[in-house]
């Protein structure tokens, strides 16, 4: 039987890679979930904990064609840049991935994955794209304001945490170096007083129990916490003797929520929310801005580095207080109005009903002239372009899944003079970026990653795009 052709050339070359092959790889680079990247007869090799100039030999434990994914044997070359992971469970828990990373240099490996993304997705040369260099922290440790940990019984005792990268094996995490070191403190009371009055836990397998989630939030400036507990139903066993614990030992707790999910999905919140325990917000700020945040609206996870990112954003937008500028996705309004005072109009929208619920008080409370409206920017956009409002600028802080088409589709029609593009994901942004460019005439001004994750492999970043 004659091969094809495509069969000659794998043959030939000898590029055939199986589970358990083992060969020596350089490491050339991070990937986007911050593993090695190696290249074995031209064929892409990922190999989680290695780093870029590390020489190993690695074994390959998951073979595909377009690429393979491999461990490390035995390392024959170290990086300079690699040092022990402080967190005992780093390893097991797979929250952070670039733990054993020097801090300085995982700043680069973003900057570089923002920079393949680019060279991946669009058609601008590399020696030509205006990336600057990552934004990051002076102290890169406990700058997380949020925590969202499933809950088991395991042993008898409660257990909160994250899953085991790749399964449903839930890794306890009593003292995270990444959240605020208050919420660690909440979380493990919550523990201890769920154990105590035995109220029940949810059991994901047969869709039983009660409390699925702590969810925990401080305002890093206030320092008002936040306590959501997500549960089954309604259904709360106990919930008088809980709530007079919580009072007592957590006096730190200004707002106690619950919520109620009782969908089989690994979404965190459900569409129900009820309110137990004093205030139904806690309150934010972030320099001369003060913000409401109720149980589900959107809030940046990290406030330190979050003002580095609006002010990035910021200066992109170039405003001189005549511009009329769409805040898309605009949560609770944080990003349009601290930009509200080089502005003459602010229109935003968000799907998150109470999200434009804390915008609208948040916007009052600051003095901005805003609109804001529930639905999606998709939806609201195009009707406002018919009723004749003609923005100058779109700010846009999408999902991770990027844009939506009719949303990129309604700010070509609309040409406005810039968008400002904030992002959490290179490679959708990048695919977003080429879309304007080529359908809608933008060149690409600036792009500024920003550290908003320390440790993880995540990057950030605001990207300016003019009208030519």
């Amino acid at each position: 039987m004659k091969k094809d052709s495509t069969q000659k050339k794998e043959s030939t070359q000898g590029v055939v890679v199986h589970k358990g092959q083992k060969f020596p790889l350089t490491i050339k680079r991070l990937g986007i979930n911050g593993e090695g990247v190696g290249y074995f007869k031209r064929r892409v090799v990922f190999v989680k904990g290695a780093l870029p100039g590390e020489e190993a030999v690695v074994e390959v434990i998951k073979a595909g064609e377009r690429f393979s994914e491999a461990k490390v044997k035995k390392l024959r070359k170290k990086s300079p840049d690699r040092v022990e992971a402080p967190c005992p469970i780093y390893e097991e828990c797979g929250g952070c991935q670039l733990q054993h990373m020097n801090y300085s240099a995982s700043l680069r490996g973003k900057k570089d994955i923002v920079l393949q993304a680019f060279s991946r997705y669009t058609k601008l040369p590399e020696n030509k794209l205006p990336l600057k260099e990552t934004i990051g922290m002076e102290n890169p440790w406990y700058y997380r304001n949020k925590s969202q940990l499933q809950t088991r019984k395991k042993g008898g005792k409660v257990a909160a945490g994250l899953y085991k990268e790749g399964t449903h094996e839930l890794i306890d995490l009593s003292a995270c170096l990444v959240q605020h070191k208050q919420l660690n403190h909440v979380t493990q009371v919550v523990k201890d007083l769920l154990s105590e009055l035995n109220i029940p836990i949810y059991d994901e397998k047969k869709h039983q129990g009660e409390v699925r989630t702590i969810v925990t939030r401080i305002g890093f400036e206030t320092k008002q916490v936040q306590l959501v507990l997500v549960t089954l139903t309604d259904k709360l066993t106990k919930k008088d003797e809980l709530l007079a614990e919580i009072k007592k030992r957590l006096p730190e707790v200004s707002s106690l929520m619950q919520n109620v999910n009782n969908e089989k999905t690994s979404l965190i919140f459900g569409e129900k929310t009820l309110h137990l325990d004093g205030e139904q917000t806690i309150n934010e700020r972030l320099g001369e801005f003060s913000f409401d945040l109720s149980a589900r609206a959107f809030f940046q996870l990290n406030p330190n580095q979050t003002v580095h990112l609006y002010n990035e954003a910021k200066k992109a937008a170039r405003l001189t207080g005549k511009e009329k500028i769409v805040d898309a996705y605009c949560g609770v309004g944080t990003i349009g109005q601290w930009l509200g005072d080089g502005a003459s109009e602010i229109r935003g929208m968000d799907i998150t009903e109470e999200a434009i619920e804390d915008a609208r008080k948040n916007a009052k409370a600051h003095g901005v002239k805003a609109v804001y409206e529930v639905g999606t920017a998709e939806k609201w956009l195009p009707k406002w372009l018919q009723q004749g409002f003609k923005p100058d600028v779109i700010l846009v802080d999408p999902p991770r899944s990027g844009c939506d088409q009719k949303l990129l589709s309604s700010m070509i029609k609309a040409k406005p003079k810039r968008i400002v593009y904030v992002s959490c994901n290179p490679s959708t942004l990048a695919k977003d970026v080429q879309h304007l460019i080529e359908k809608g005439g933008y060149h690409v001004k600036s792009i500024q990653p920003v550290d908003m994750f320390p440790w993880t492999a995540q990057v950030e970043s605001v990207t300016e795009l003019t009208l030519k």
